[in-house]
């Protein structure tokens, strides 16, 4: 059984709806974020990223920060950017990315279900991000962004969710990358309890994107029950996601760059590589077209990588990933990269940038070698996650992204 629950938003007026509308915070760095608000006193980031309304040399995690981002969403509601819906509704969020559309449901979700697992993980998270937007929400006193989550699909929800967007929406337009951003209100009390009859029959939810936020909502959550008596129906014991079909996702590449060969010089790194890798030179771009292949662009050539039988155990579902296959094989034992979620030698490239990216910093001089990866799958996330086991850190990029901005859940 998965609980959503419908709420009284808090969301643009129709017209500012495209201006408000903003990546998520953790896209981008604190400088790209204050590029992207120069002459758009309307974007989200205002509140997301409420630094860069305050002078560079402030801390982004300075209580100030905080303090900014609460200001600017309460004057973006007193000034009547945002409306909020006079009764509990639930919403459909569908985005459109090169012909491609994912459509999902806008809810809230039960901070006990994620408590009691029945809200999937498949990552762990950072204390240090996590105490970040636990003093964002803390301070706003809201959900500003929604959790990505993901279920296997059903057909009775597909059903009522196509009859919803057969109507009118009150949100349709296209962001600067490309991307159609389209929503309809479900507002009919009739509609919203049957989808919520259908979702009961939904075994699990899964997080897909979003696990320190997920996980930062639930800790504002417990702490606002307290160690007593709370009321089980308030804000707080539910947060801001939008959850859709597992059919409709799309997981890119999530590729690697390391700053140098560990004291290994080219030849005598490929020659280890050999070991536990098929190592061929090719022209031009190597993009790994299936699992266990994998592209290194290495001193201005490419080559691919495909791993020799017995370089892993095809029964672990964690194990035989390929970011596992590359950790385990190469990052760790010739890399010396032996914990990818601090060492600094070791960055990531989201597959939305393009294998040329990869190419750019390693001629660049800014990394000595690069890897692209064949995507994750779905299937893989759920499996793991019902394992209740983790996957290797930035083991999925999912895109498109949603846009933080259009749905503000308030916790009192």
């Amino acid at each position: 059984m998965s609980e959503l629950r419908s709420f009284r938003a808090y969301r643009p007026t129709p017209e500012l709806c495209p201006k408000v509308a903003a990546l998520p915070y953790d896209v981008m760095s604190s400088a790209e974020a204050r590029e992207a608000v120069k002459g758009d006193p309307y974007s989200f980031l205002h509140v997301d990223r409420a630094e860069v309304d305050l002078d560079p040399s402030v801390d982004i995690y300075s209580p100030e920060v905080y303090k900014k981002a609460a200001e600017n969403l309460k004057n973006m509601i007193d000034s009547g950017v945002y409306i909020q819906d006079e009764k509990p509704c639930m919403y459909v969020y569908r985005l459109t990315m090169d012909g491609r559309s994912q459509t999902g449901l806008v809810a809230c979700a039960s901070i006990d279900e994620y408590i009691n697992n029945k809200i999937k993980k498949h990552e762990l998270t950072r204390e240090d991000k996590e105490q970040d937007r636990i003093r964002h929400v803390d301070s706003c006193n809201a959900n500003t962004g929604p959790i990505f989550l993901t279920y296997r699909h059903r057909d009775g929800i597909d059903g009522i969710i196509s009859g919803i967007t057969a109507k009118t929406p009150i949100y349709d337009f296209t962001a600067d990358d490309g991307v159609t951003h389209t929503v309809w209100v479900i507002d009919d009390e009739t509609v919203i309890a049957d989808l919520q009859a259908e979702f009961a029959k939904v075994d699990a939810l899964y997080i897909a994107d979003g696990h320190h936020r997920n996980a930062s909502a639930v800790k504002v959550g417990l702490k606002r029950r307290g160690s007593g008596d709370y009321d089980k129906n308030a804000e707080f014991n539910f947060y801001l996601a939008v959850a859709f079909p597992d059919n409709q996702l799309h997981i890119m590449d999530y590729n690697r760059v390391v700053k140098d060969l560990n004291g290994e010089s080219e030849e005598s790194f490929k020659e280890k590589i050999s070991e536990k890798f098929e190592i061929t030179c090719i022209s031009g771009i190597s993009k790994p077209e299936k699992a266990l292949d994998f592209g290194m662009y290495l001193g201005g050539k490419w080559y691919k990588l495909t791993a020799k039988s017995g370089s892993f155990d095809s029964d672990d579902p964690v194990g035989s990933l390929d970011v596992s296959i590359l950790q385990n094989n190469l990052l760790a034992p010739i890399l010396g990269i032996d914990d990818p979620r601090t060492d600094d030698r070791i960055a990531f490239v989201g597959g939305i940038r393009g294998l040329e990216e990869l190419v750019k910093l390693v001629d660049s001089g800014s990394a000595a070698v690069a890897f692209a990866m064949y995507p994750t799958s779905v299937k893989q996330l759920m499996e793991i996650a019902d394992a209740g086991r983790i996957m290797p850190p930035k083991s999925t990029w999912f895109e498109p992204k949603l846009r933080s901005g259009i749905f503000i859940h308030e916790l009192s």
